[in-house]
């Protein structure tokens, strides 16, 4: 059995080349289960959660990645708040053929997902983009959005510790020397001058409104992962014509888009199509160079499963 770490995951692919396949991944049926534990506490901010995310494309691999989240990692110890491990089998015999790095491949699945989102949907000349948060995730964000859409000029980065925005800001500026990374005091400031606004803070107010949002903006929404967080208020969904990763884990599982629905402010006939339906050309995605667009990233196993075998497929080429 293949065992992929972190270094050998994180050097295997550039973005391009991910998200490209990851889109022909869509083209294949997939059946997917996701279960999620969370820690009983008080303290409603820092609540722990493990995950057991799997998928199934028959005939071809099945998987299963194991998940912890653990807030308060970043707070008080120095370990990551998010870790993981994926296993890997055959899909014809059963057999496990790869254990991976369960934490390397989320950030990868994470960023090919709302680069595939950006590519089927953001406008292809978008030359600005604000970063919420400057996590564990965010550079593989920013650096799948750039190399996705390399006609970025600007990149700001908001952060709840302007340090870390400073820190994230000079180590991509090293990456991508044509472009400009700078530090934003305030989240209005900066989505008010964005094309491209991508939110991965995990929280339960919603940070980014709808009244900030220039004609063409696309929006990605990474974030919230349970029923109760969402990083948009509501004048961002009904502004914006809305798409999912997948139907089957968001729609009734996250509250970016569960609040609303229940509100009363969106329905589900607002979700226009998923990733499945925009590679399969079955919907057209953006229509005009003014609209707005909004892609809710929710996961799934069904990615994980993707991009496992994308990356073991090609860890045994260069192995070869």
């Amino acid at each position: 059995m293949l065992m992929l770490d972190a270094e050998t995951l994180l050097d295997c692919l550039p973005f391009t080349t991910l998200v490209d396949e990851l889109a022909a991944m869509h083209l294949e049926p997939i059946g997917l289960v996701d279960e999620m534990l969370m820690e009983s506490t008080d303290d409603s901010d820092n609540v722990s959660h493990f995950f057991i995310r799997t998928g199934w494309q028959p005939e071809k691999a099945v998987g299963a990645k194991v998940i912890t989240v653990f807030p308060r990692n970043n707070q008080q110890r120095e370990w990551p708040s998010i870790q993981a491990i994926y296993v890997l089998f055959e899909g014809v015999n059963g057999t496990p053929i790869a254990c991976l790095d369960g934490t390397a491949l989320t950030w990868l699945k994470t960023a090919s997902d709302s680069a595939l989102g950006s590519k089927l949907l953001s406008r292809e000349d978008i030359e600005s983009m604000l970063m919420i948060g400057a996590g564990q995730m965010a550079p593989h964000l920013v650096s799948a959005h750039c190399e996705v859409r390399p006609s970025l000029k600007t990149v700001q980065v908001w952060n709840r510790t302007a340090d870390k925005a400073q820190q994230l800001c000079d180590d991509l500026a090293k990456k991508f020397p044509n472009i400009s990374f700078n530090p934003v005091a305030d989240i209005e400031s900066g989505a008010r001058q964005a094309d491209l606004i991508c939110s991965a803070i995990g929280c339960k107010d919603p940070i980014i409104e709808g009244a900030w949002l220039k004609p063409g903006t696309h929006v990605d929404l990474i974030g919230a992962f349970t029923a109760e967080m969402r990083e948009a208020d509501d004048a961002v969904l009904q502004r914006g014509r809305l798409f999912v990763d997948a139907r089957e884990t968001t729609i009734n599982h996250i509250g970016e888009l569960m609040i609303p629905l229940a509100s009363g402010a969106i329905t589900e006939a607002d979700v226009l199509a998923d990733l499945s339906e925009l590679c399969q050309q079955r919907h057209a995605g953006r229509q005009s160079d003014d609209e707005i667009t909004v892609f809710k990233n929710g996961g799934g196993g069904h990615l994980d499963l993707m991009c496992a075998r994308i990356l073991h497929r090609h860890s045994q080429d260069q192995a070869s």
